[in-house]
């Protein structure tokens, strides 16, 4: 049963206990055996036959009620991190195709990852055509661009909605997207092993141009406005 809990002016939508949900969440990320170079679609199928489904559905700010239905799989197979997302919403965008360029406006995913826990972060964000853009730093105002070319060489993305822009959709949606991220693609933290790593994390879902404009995240933030740039409320991410 959900409940919804105030806490110093935002507010949780939760499905456990209220009490639970104050604390940082932790995921094991599991190791993945597979030989050679998987395709992404061997990569769906892996991580749905191996991996449990997380729920990205909390919500922090009063003003932004609505909540697409948002889940996702994670792994690790060597040195590359498997995500899946799975998502149901009233309304769909992809209007991005540049590399690096404002997804967070469209339908939008986004894994942000603290490798270290030190503060310095990733933001890995993917509309619903998989438009990515990948920035480090350790905060809104202190971004890195990470190079297109890097991007295309170590990140591959595939969605149910292929990678055709769009005008805004209507009338309820479903779609998913693949992502393999190559540690190469980590370039201020060079020659990282994922293996074994204590990490921090968060997973969002966001939209800001759509008609119900939601911001939406797996562990809790506890800022007054949405803010997916504070990796102090970053939950933590164990690598086997």
């Amino acid at each position: 049963m959900k409940t919804v809990m105030l806490l110093a002016g935002f507010f949780i939508l939760a499905s456990q206990n209220p009490l639970e949900m104050q604390k940082d969440k932790k995921l094991i990320v599991k190791e993945i055996e597979h030989k050679g170079a998987a395709s992404l679609k061997e990569v769906s199928t892996l991580l749905e036959e191996q991996t449990e489904l997380n729920s990205i559905g909390v919500l922090n700010w009063e003003a932004f009620a609505y909540a697409p239905k948002v889940q996702f799989r994670i792994a690790r197979n060597k040195n590359d991190i498997w995500l899946k997302y799975y998502v149901t919403e009233d309304n769909i965008l992809a209007k991005h195709t540049d590399t690096n360029s404002a997804v967070s406006k469209d339908s939008c995913v986004e894994f942000f990852f603290d490798p270290l826990g030190n503060g310095n972060y990733y933001n890995f964000e993917i509309n619903c055509i998989g438009t990515i853009h990948l920035a480090y730093g350790s905060g809104r105002n202190d971004r890195k661009y990470v190079d297109p070319m890097v991007i295309q060489k170590y990140i591959k993305a595939e969605s149910s909605l292929g990678n055709r822009p769009f005008a805004e959709k209507t009338g309820g949606h479903t779609w998913e997207m693949t992502i393999v991220i190559s540690a190469e693609a980590m370039t201020h933290n060079k020659g990282i092993s994922l293996k074994g790593l204590s990490s921090k994390s968060n997973f969002y879902k966001c939209g800001d141009d759509t008609s119900q404009k939601h911001y939406i995240t797996w562990n809790p933030i506890k800022t007054a406005k949405p803010d997916y740039h504070r990796p102090e409320y970053f939950g933590d991410l164990v690598f086997e």
